[in-house]
């Protein structure tokens, strides 16, 4: 039986698809503990028309992660209807275009490391093959590096590679579980953008090129970028 996670290069290529034909249909959206970044919560937010407040207290439940001790947000989920994606639909994914970063990359598996000499951010990545996926039987080849830019992961792992600094400061300067108003901040500056947008314009604070608060007329994607790196130089002296 092979194992199944496989290392794999971005000049590899592999054959997976998914349709709405295929045996396992859905099944991957069942059964399911399922992560979220912030720029997912971003996304996924915008895509409903939902603050991101209102997001969270829907669909989503918050923990403290055991290693980071940082908070993670999981999609809410209910056992008696098999623990599956709030956003799954008879004919499949209702947020497609906005599908969290993990189900793009899927069945990929992307492992991130940072030189500690040169700070620079190396990645690799595994194939996942699991039991209960038929996605790789007939389906066309193709590389890593194709997968990688037909599923728009790109714009997802930049991203998502922000918090890997954070979590790094966080480990060096401030291990362990953070007290309740660093943590109140860290999900209000990572996960809950709305709220944060607010905080900003009530203590005024500034975009450092600026010079004056323009938070209000950000991007949600800039004011993410500008949130992480503004958390983790108040919190734990980087960025």
């Amino acid at each position: 039986m092979p194992e199944p996670m496989q290392p794999i290069s971005e000049k590899d290529t592999f054959s997976f698809s998914c349709h709405c034909r295929i045996r396992c249909f859905n099944q991957c959206c069942r059964d399911l503990t399922q992560f979220l970044t912030p720029y997912d919560i971003l996304r996924l937010k915008n895509r409903l028309g939902l603050s991101s407040g209102k997001f969270l207290a829907k669909f989503t439940v918050q923990h403290i992660g055991p290693q980071s001790g940082l908070p993670m947000v999981t999609f809410r989920t209910d056992g008696a209807d098999g623990l599956k994606c709030p956003f799954v639909t008879e004919q499949g994914c209702g947020v497609y275009e906005d599908r969290p970063s993990s189900c793009r990359t899927y069945p990929l598996a992307r492992l991130v490391s940072r030189s500690r000499d040169t700070g620079a951010l190396s990645e690799r990545y595994m194939l996942l093959k699991e039991a209960h996926c038929f996605g790789f039987e007939g389906a066309r080849r193709q590389t890593v590096a194709e997968w990688i830019e037909n599923q728009q992961i790109a714009e997802y792992n930049a991203m998502n590679d922000r918090i890997l600094e954070l979590i790094r400061l966080k480990n060096r300067y401030a291990p362990g579980v953070p007290d309740v108003k660093s943590e109140d901040l860290l999900r209000s500056a990572l996960y809950d953008i709305d709220r944060f947008r607010r905080y900003a314009l009530e203590k005024r604070i500034c975009v450092p090129s600026s010079g004056d608060s323009d938070i209000e007329d950000m991007a949600d994607d800039e004011l993410l970028i500008f949130s992480v790196n503004w958390v983790q130089k108040k919190l734990f002296g980087g960025g």
